[in-house]
């Protein structure tokens, strides 16, 4: 089976609009809109992030503003600072990393985001 190359969105580079990607996927510059893949997303720490992510499993150095959901493993360094909900099989935490959001964590069910609003 051919495997997916990485796609690398490097330092001084800003993509803008809906980002997706069926591998592995390293982010460096400046993203806004939306990040979807289906494999594993690394936010390196000079990253700024405006948009709602999606992948496999993740580890966040950078700084995201939005939700993220991952559907197996977040690992947020000591230098992230994420603004917006998380949702992860399996979160774990450096000292220092910042949330400011909701914290959702286990078995997720697919349902739409609309549906979940109304819970507080």
């Amino acid at each position: 089976m051919a495997g997916h190359a990485d796609t690398v969105i490097a330092l001084g580079v800003r993509v803008e609009g809906d980002f997706t990607s069926k591998g592995d996927v390293v982010i460096d510059g400046e993203v806004t809109g939306t990040v979807h893949t289906d494999a594993s997303l690394r936010v390196g720490e000079s990253a700024r992030i405006q948009a709602d992510v999606s992948a496999l499993s993740a580890m966040v150095a950078g700084e995201i503003h939005g939700n993220i959901r991952v559907a197996d493993r977040l690992d947020l360094m000591e230098s992230s600072r994420v603004h917006g909900d998380i949702e992860a099989q399996t979160l774990s935490m450096a000292p220092g990393a910042v949330v400011n959001g909701r914290v959702s964590m286990g078995a997720m069910e697919a349902q739409p985001a609309d549906e979940v609003e109304g819970e507080e």
